[in-house]
């Protein structure tokens, strides 16, 4: 199994940005697709972009899209995902996660190993 830690987070301005860094460990990260959630006070975990294998494919939920960008460098071992336009709403714990498949999907029970989480906090 890959272990996943997250950093970059922080406390932003309403319009602000932030790019987020997930480090893999112990398998290398281009044998898994990986992907984005974050989860605000209260509610369920979800789903905010994914990323293939070999980056070829990327898909992201409706409400960041064309704010956020997930990428990844193989060759280091790191998930980033970067993000623009940041509103009150995308305040929540952002986690990384890593599946066995070509392709992630888009719930939970896609992937198999998650980092602790970092807190991204933006302010109004």
């Amino acid at each position: 199994q890959v272990q996943l830690v997250e950093s970059g987070g922080g406390l932003v301005q309403d319009g602000g940005s932030l790019r987020l860094s997930c480090a893999a460990s112990g398998r290398t990260a281009s044998d898994y697709s990986m992907g984005w959630f974050r989860q605000a006070p209260g509610k369920e975990r979800e789903f905010v972009a994914a990323i293939s294998l070999i980056a070829t494919i990327t898909y992201y939920a409706d409400s960041v899209k064309g704010r956020f960008t997930i990428s990844r460098d193989n060759a280091k071992n790191t998930l980033y995902l970067q993000m623009h336009s940041l509103k009150p709403e995308d305040t929540a714990v952002y986690y990384c996660a890593a599946s066995g498949t070509i392709v992630a999907g888009t719930t939970t029970g896609s992937y198999d190993s998650w980092g602790q989480g970092t807190q991204v906090t933006v302010s109004s």
